[in-house]
């Protein structure tokens, strides 16, 4: 861990006028770098070869020469139908995976005819309240042919069982299902507020994901460690590093703690990053983050297997840098994100619509999003050779700075106890963050086109929108009614029984959520059960 004195991880005040430059994260930036500013680096040592230890350079020998990244489009959004169609609109456009958005009603674990959810349902992604609304956003998509990563944190093991089971019923064994599960509560206690359960729930769930997987579904990433969300709320790029690899190695020791070797559920272990407009420190922040968690997994945990110690990773646009003002210009900042994620050595990248500062994206949002992807891939380069650019005097001195920076906050994390009881630690700073964000947009000191300068008092928008139809939710409401009303309630009763007295012990809980599931429980009925168990999360002010 670092032995350095504590850094600064976000960028001071000092209005537009001051001469001095620094990125988000404090670290400023020199006119020009020469071979002085990395004269204290062995670079041979901090580098190694591309696929090896310490995996600075990316996780695979050839990269993108023997493979490009999986190109996902996040999507989702009022009826599973609608959802499926997009589905098969992207695949046919050049997809080679998918990625689900849930509405808000199915990411809090609750069914779309609950009270406190009218006015929710399908509007920030696809209602899924029953095995019957996933059977439907599928049809057609063989499993055994795509990769699906889903966006779910505290009902997340619900979301991979019903995905299980629609497999099954499409004749694809469990072992072949590709994909991933979000799985991280810890940034919705720190960041996003999608949380059900206390935080001692919510981890046993997730390391019991990582225990059916092993068993079950051996191609599953178990869980995607998520700085995206943190970065959304405003925190800057050390601090995402910082704190999502802090978050990566609670989960590691819980999993420990539960009985499980590390080298037999590390290598499904997956991380999910968010792309901004500084380039260069967006590439030298992949670099940093993959050095890392290697030596984290090697030198703190002991993983002995390569496939342990590797940092791979989801990169999606910075939803938070997109404006409502001049939305084409979000074009271009897509773009400069996707080349930078490219550069960086991202798994997988999905890039946001340009209209999605104003509502969800439209089908020719997604597809100009789509091509962005595809245009960095076949035309920019940037995929035609390994790490284009380490050996910069700049990006090297960043990388090193970055990785002493973050080193120093999970060093702070350790000192409190981890990051389930850094929780409020963790939050304050990415409060502190957004905070200064905010100060330096309006100084201007932070430029954003078209919003604090070069703003254009004439504009007017003629982008099309996609609306959501109300009707939807009411449709969704009247399915779920009539699928529950032509259940067996007395097997759906005996199954949520069943389960509450699993979660009394101290078995793995997939199991009996998986035969609850089967007796066509829905969501919000096997997260309610538990919810009455547990208790529900209860913030601190």
């Amino acid at each position: 861990m670092s032995t350095t004195e504590n850094k600064p991880t976000i960028a001071p005040i000092v209005g537009p006028d001051d001469p001095r430059r620094f990125t988000d994260s404090g670290i400023e930036q020199q006119v020009v770098y020469g071979p002085e500013d990395i004269a204290g680096l062995d670079l041979n040592e901090r580098l190694g070869e591309p696929g090896d230890y310490p995996f600075t350079r990316g996780v695979h020998a050839e990269m993108y020469r023997g493979r490009h990244w999986t190109m996902r489009q996040y999507a989702g959004y009022a009826t599973a139908k609608e959802t499926n169609e997009r589905y098969h609109y992207l695949l046919d456009h050049g997809s080679t995976g998918l990625s689900m958005a849930f509405d808000l009603p199915t990411q809090l674990g609750r069914d779309s005819d609950d009270p406190l959810c009218e006015g929710e349902v399908g509007r920030t992604g696809v209602a899924i309240d029953t095995i019957e609304d996933m059977r439907t956003v599928f049809s057609g998509i063989p499993l055994d042919k795509v990769s699906t990563s889903m966006t779910i944190n505290a009902p997340a093991s619900v979301l991979l069982l019903l995905y299980e089971l629609v497999g099954e019923e499409q004749g694809v064994p469990s072992v072949e299902l590709r994909g991933t599960v979000q799985n991280d509560i810890l940034k919705e206690y720190i960041g996003r507020g999608n949380f059900i359960y206390p935080a001692e729930a919510s981890m046993r769930l997730t390391t019991d994901v990582f225990a059916y997987c092993k068993e079950r579904v051996p191609k599953w990433n178990t869980i995607s460690i998520s700085g995206y969300h943190m970065r959304e709320k405003g925190c800057s790029a050390v601090q995402e590093v910082g704190f999502t690899i802090a978050n990566g190695i609670a989960y590691v020791q819980a999993a420990v703690d539960a009985g499980l070797d590390v080298d037999e559920f590390a290598p499904r272990l997956a991380f999910f990053f968010n792309g901004h407009n500084n380039v260069f420190q967006e590439v030298a922040k992949f670099r940093a983050a993959r050095k890392i968690w290697s030596e984290v997994m090697r030198d703190r945990f002991g993983a002995k297997n390569p496939k342990s110690m590797m940092l791979r990773f989801h990169t999606q646009t910075g939803g938070v840098t997109l404006t409502a003002q001049q939305p084409m210009n979000n074009v271009v900042r897509v773009a400069l994100q996707a080349f930078a994620a490219v550069s960086g050595g991202t798994q997988s990248l999905h890039t946001n619509g340009f209209d999605e500062a104003l509502a969800l994206p439209t089908e020719a949002a997604a597809k100009i999003a789509l091509r962005t992807q595809q245009i960095v891939a076949y035309e920019s380069g940037a995929a035609d050779t390994v790490d284009p650019f380490a050996g910069s005097y700049f990006i090297e001195a960043l990388t090193a700075e970055i990785e002493d920076r973050a080193l120093g906050l999970i060093a702070k994390v350790d000192e409190l106890g981890g990051s389930v009881q850094a929780l409020d630690f963790i939050k304050k700073e990415v409060e502190e963050s957004a905070f200064g964000y905010h100060k330096r947009y309006e100084l201007g000191q932070d430029v954003v086109v078209g919003v604090n300068k070069f703003v254009d008092e004439n504009e007017t928008s003629d982008v099309d929108l996609l609306r959501v139809d109300p009707q939807s939710e009411l449709d969704q409401v009247a399915r779920l009614k009539a699928f529950k009303a032509a259940r067996d309630q007395a097997e759906v009763s005996a199954r949520l029984t069943a389960l509450v007295e699993a979660a009394k012990g101290d078995g793995n809980l997939l199991h009996p959520m998986r035969e609850a599931l089967k007796a066509n429980c829905s969501i919000g009925e096997v997260c309610g059960a538990l919810r009455d168990h547990w208790g529900e999360y209860q913030e601190t002010l």
